[in-house]
């Protein structure tokens, strides 16, 4: 495990976390939204996701496996956190299209869609988010 992984992986948390913080003030103001807000989580929202997921496959998640190699545990969580990542992204590429059409001044013709849309992707990055916290990172020795 490379030095600094414990500090990068807090740092990649908090930055999902306040990302999940943006999309969540936008939901709540739905159908009158900070446009500059939609322009700014539009253009960081992939980017993010993609730099974090690299880290966390090619860093934390082959610890992880090997963490667990040597118990009974199975490797399935690894897998399905990685699958995640995949859904993510492509959940993520849709989002940055309809914020940048809001942040562009694009009218929201279905607030409720919308809201549903963004409060699906930043629930389910928090659930990822509480799953490495709780059962990856202390399989490797990471304690938050």
């Amino acid at each position: 495990m490379p030095a600094g992984s414990a500090a990068v992986m807090k740092r990649v948390h908090l930055e999902k976390l306040q990302l999940c913080d943006a999309l969540e003030r936008i939901a709540d103001t739905l159908p009158k939204v900070d446009t500059l807000a939609c322009l700014a989580v539009a253009n960081a929202i992939v980017p993010l996701l993609r730099d974090s997921h690299r880290y966390e496959e090619t860093v934390i998640f082959p610890a992880y496996e090997t963490a667990l190699a040597g118990s009974d545990a199975n490797l399935d969580s690894a897998r399905r956190l990685s699958a995640e990542h995949i859904e993510d992204e492509c959940f993520a590429g849709e989002l940055t299209e309809m914020l940048l059409a809001i942040g562009h001044g694009k009218t929201i013709d279905n607030a409720e869609a919308v809201g549903f849309m963004l409060r699906g992707f930043f629930e389910s990055l928090r659930r990822h988010i509480a799953f490495e916290r709780e059962h990856v990172l202390p399989m490797i020795g990471f304690v938050d």
